[in-house]
């Protein structure tokens, strides 16, 4: 009986053979969480622009956490409120703060499928290049595994890091290809990896390439991209 790499991988996931990937580390404050907030967390949950650079001139800390350890910053990234993380940037909040799970506010955004955000967030000063997440990878990684074309070729332009390996052994193209679903987003996203020139050569622990990948997953929308010149 034959099964797609999808399904083998979540089969492991399920006996602990290998890590479950997916981004369910990646928590946004719950409602719960949300009802019990103060001073800037509260602001920023609601988007109040205004009551931050109060809050903050009246002598708040832009740097305090919550019991995962997001920062203001990181509760205005999740709910996208623009004005907010522009605000607690300019007020010193630290862009590249990371939360418990190591999430930063690019990560979060990246997830989201929001490139305004992550826009905002390259042009406030955060780092395209940093190391986030339980599995040591990238923004990039995780917008390539998620089929968020416009992220991936927003923080391509921005510089980030094509081939870096997380701690699974996967490249952004590679994951762009066993973590996706071989459909259209997953189609632009690793053909906008493959022009940028990631490297097709990197191979998984399995001495497997994304290539080989796609062509093992019936992927072959993508598997093309690589006899492209």
């Amino acid at each position: 009986m034959k099964y797609d790499m999808r399904f083998l991988v979540a089969l492991l996931s399920l006996f602990m053979l290998v890590p479950p990937v997916a981004t369910e580390a990646q928590v946004p404050p719950s409602s719960a969480e949300i009802t019990s907030y103060t001073g800037l967390h509260a602001a920023a949950a609601i988007g109040d622009a205004d009551g931050v650079r109060r809050l903050v001139a009246e002598g708040a800390d832009p740097e305090v956490r919550d019991r995962a350890g997001r920062t203001p910053l990181h509760v205005a990234a999740f709910a996208s409120h623009d004005a907010v993380v522009r605000a607690l940037a300019e007020s010193g909040a630290d862009v590249n703060a990371l939360e418990n799970d190591a999430y930063y506010i690019i990560t979060i955004a990246a997830v989201a499928d929001d490139p305004g955000m992550v826009r905002l967030a390259l042009s406030l000063g955060a780092d395209p290049d940093n190391i986030t997440s339980r599995y040591d990878g990238t923004a990039l990684i995780a917008a390539a595994h998620l089929g968020h074309a416009e992220v991936v070729r927003t923080l391509i332009a921005a510089g980030a890091p094509l081939d870096h390996v997380n701690n699974l052994g996967w490249t952004a193209l590679i994951e762009a290809v066993i973590l996706g679903d071989g459909g259209p987003a997953h189609v632009a996203t690793a053909g906008a990896l493959i022009a940028a020139g990631a490297d097709v050569s990197i191979a998984d622990r399995d001495g497997l390439t994304a290539r080989m990948h796609a062509e093992r997953m019936g992927y072959n929308a993508i598997a093309v991209l690589f006899q492209q010149p």
